[in-house]
């Protein structure tokens, strides 16, 4: 994983990832960040909302779900936290490889109107992901 901050790469760190089938429309995710610094597993279980929709539930195990919303090969995500919005996407390429970006960035104060408002975009991890 590539990890940018205005643009510029200031790290990298090696991931693996690997999904696994609880049945009928329910996987769980597995990343583990290899970080000499910081390592850090992550487990993740992501369900169908419902068969007739695009949404999927990513349930990180501490109370948090977070929407995601499949369009072709590609699940899409947007979320703020503490005043930080987030978007992330999972691309499964024609390649076979998994491309998984999260941004995220803050409200900009500046030209702007009450209907519309601009948000920075200064961090980038961007990592692709190949089947062993």
């Amino acid at each position: 994983m590539h990890i940018f901050q205005k643009g510029k790469i200031i790290d990298s760190v090696n991931i693996v990832f690997s999904v696994t089938s609880n049945g009928k429309n329910s996987w769980n995710w597995k990343t583990a960040y290899l970080s000499e610094k910081m390592p850090l597993t992550k487990n993740y279980t992501m369900k169908m909302a419902d068969s007739s929709s695009n949404r999927f539930l990513v349930d990180e195990g501490d109370g948090v779900v977070l929407y995601d919303y499949l369009f072709n090969n590609k699940l899409y995500g947007v979320f703020e936290t503490q005043n930080i919005l987030l978007t992330s996407t999972y691309e499964l390429t024609n390649s076979n490889e998994l491309i998984f970006e999260v941004t995220s960035g803050k409200k900009l104060v500046g030209p702007s109107n009450e209907e519309v408002h601009n948000y920075s975009v200064e961090n980038l991890q961007r990592v692709v992901l190949k089947r062993k």
